[in-house]
């Protein structure tokens, strides 16, 4: 596998605190970047639960909410057309835009095992909380007739034991954010869903 290993631990540039991409401009970003439609799904939920536990959970104003969705919409943005470049690609983009070091740290941070940058605010450890664990729950999602609807923790919780069933999403990542965030999986499993749809 290619080493993803970013090589530091800082990003951006601290006067471009307070620098966020509009909507318009993430949305032409993501079009531009993405064609694979699952991947489209998958940015869009992240974004949506980063927003989301950014206004109910750590009450913030619909200004810094928008940083935490800005940095859940960008996550993967480089991984469908560069996966050899994941993380550093978005990065760099990101940087030459003078976009607000923390929403740049909390995307390089979104998988520490594979980065190497460990997440240290709040933003960064619920991006990473949420990232393999909303794949999974819409995985589960997609086999259910009716979907969200109705969906339970404990059948959530059942597809997490089985090893079989979206194979590709790490188990070891979700418990490690879990436990970096101080959230219970069972908690952050019950807000995902709550707050994800298709």
């Amino acid at each position: 596998m290619t080493n993803l290993d970013l090589g530091r631990q800082e990003f951006g540039d601290e006067k471009n605190a307070g620098n966020a991409m509009t909507r318009l401009e993430v949305a032409a970003l993501l079009d531009q970047w993405i064609t694979n439609e699952r991947l489209r799904v998958h940015v869009n939920q992240v974004g949506k639960l980063m927003y989301s536990w950014a206004r109910e959970q750590e009450g913030l104003d619909e200004e810094s909410a928008w940083k935490w969705e800005m940095a859940g919409l960008l996550h993967d943005a480089d991984w469908d057309q560069w996966p050899d470049q994941h993380c550093s690609k978005i990065i760099g983009e990101l940087e030459n835009r003078n976009i607000d070091p923390e929403i740049i740290r909390a995307i390089a941070s979104h998988g520490p095992a594979y980065f190497g940058v460990e997440p240290r605010t709040k933003m960064d450890k619920m991006l990473y909380a949420f990232d393999e664990l909303s794949g999974l729950v819409h995985a589960y999602s997609l086999m259910r007739p009716e979907g969200y609807l109705g969906m339970e923790l404990k059948g959530v919780q059942k597809r997490l034991k089985e090893k079989s069933f979206a194979a590709n999403v790490s188990r070891e990542d979700i418990r490690d954010a879990a436990e970096r965030a101080g959230i219970s999986v069972e908690d952050l499993i019950r807000f995902v869903i709550a707050h994800q749809t298709a």
